[in-house]
């Protein structure tokens, strides 16, 4: 017998706040009455924002795919509080049992729920008994043990608002007197909506719109049109069958995968090491076992 749907009411009136505030800021950009600093300012800190969830929650905290000096550490921790997608140790465990329970009541974000639920609706109702059971089966110790994630975990509500919504509408206030709420409604909220939608698209259209090039056997996509957006998650199917792959897809750095660019040019100036991937032999025997070939033998024999 399936699980009663039980919305949690609070979720549902910040987000509708949140998109009431995002629309104005899409608003002032459509009749352009924002300042060129501030759109500026936007760009910079939505980018950011990607980044600490993409090259730092999802590929180096929760797969541990590369590993980083403590000035990028603490630019990723900074990153992702601006994202204000839950703490670096909530998202990386929930991550982890998405990983381990793709699309199962164990996963957070199921897709077999429809559309709606596992690009939204997963954060307005109460999650599935089982979400919690197998969650506290994952192992989180080496996240227990990074002094810096735990910081940012006992202080997150204080945190976040800060990082996220204080300082992006404080910055162009004062540094070119921008009016306050178009600052607010741009930099912070509008800011914020886009950067949770994007990262929303890969539970969502990644998990339902794309082929499956490595293993037709699991529900994750590829979908170049969420790896546009997201600057390089939208290889899903190759990540969830090479996990352990700091580039999170075969091609590397190309213009749908930014954050392999941004973790090569760390990886360049010594911040990031220990960079890990898959070779190109294991990647062909696993197409050639569990893939539909659509052209991926021959993107991997290249």
């Amino acid at each position: 017998m399936g699980q009663k749907l039980e919305i949690v009411w609070t979720n549902v009136v910040l987000f509708i706040m949140y998109h009431y505030f995002a629309l104005h800021g899409l608003y002032h950009l459509a009749t352009a009455s924002v300042l060129p600093k501030t759109l500026l300012w936007f760009s910079v800190i939505l980018i950011m924002s990607n980044q600490g969830i993409t090259a730092g929650a999802h590929r180096l905290w929760s797969h541990k795919a590369f590993k980083v000096k403590l000035p990028l550490k603490v630019f990723l921790v900074v990153c992702q509080t601006i994202a204000f997608q839950n703490d670096i140790y909530e998202w990386a465990r929930d991550h982890r049992v998405h990983h381990k329970y793709t699309d199962t009541k164990a996963d957070p974000h199921d897709s077999t729920r429809g559309f709606f639920f596992c690009h939204m609706g997963w954060l307005l109702c109460r999650k599935h008994p089982e979400v919690a059971i197998q969650g506290k089966t994952i192992d989180m110790s080496d996240l227990e043990a990074d002094p810096l994630v735990m910081f940012q975990r006992k202080y997150y509500f204080i945190l976040a608002p800060v990082f996220s919504f204080i300082i992006p509408t404080v910055v162009p206030r004062f540094f070119w007197g921008e009016n306050v709420y178009v600052s607010l409604c741009v930099a912070a909220m509008l800011r914020y909506m886009i950067s949770l939608h994007i990262t929303w698209l890969v539970n969502s259209a990644g998990h339902m719109w794309g082929y499956k090039p490595y293993d037709r056997f699991i529900t994750p996509v590829e979908n170049t049109v969420v790896a546009y957006l997201t600057l390089g998650e939208g290889w899903h199917n190759y990540h969830h069958t090479f996990p352990q792959d700091y580039k999170g897809s075969e091609l590397g750095v190309t213009l749908d995968n930014v954050t392999t660019a941004f973790i090569h040019f760390m990886n360049k100036i010594g911040w990031a090491y220990d960079l890990k991937t898959v070779s190109k032999e294991e990647v062909l025997k696993r197409i050639m076992k569990n893939g539909i070939l659509n052209g991926a033998v021959e993107i991997a024999s290249t």
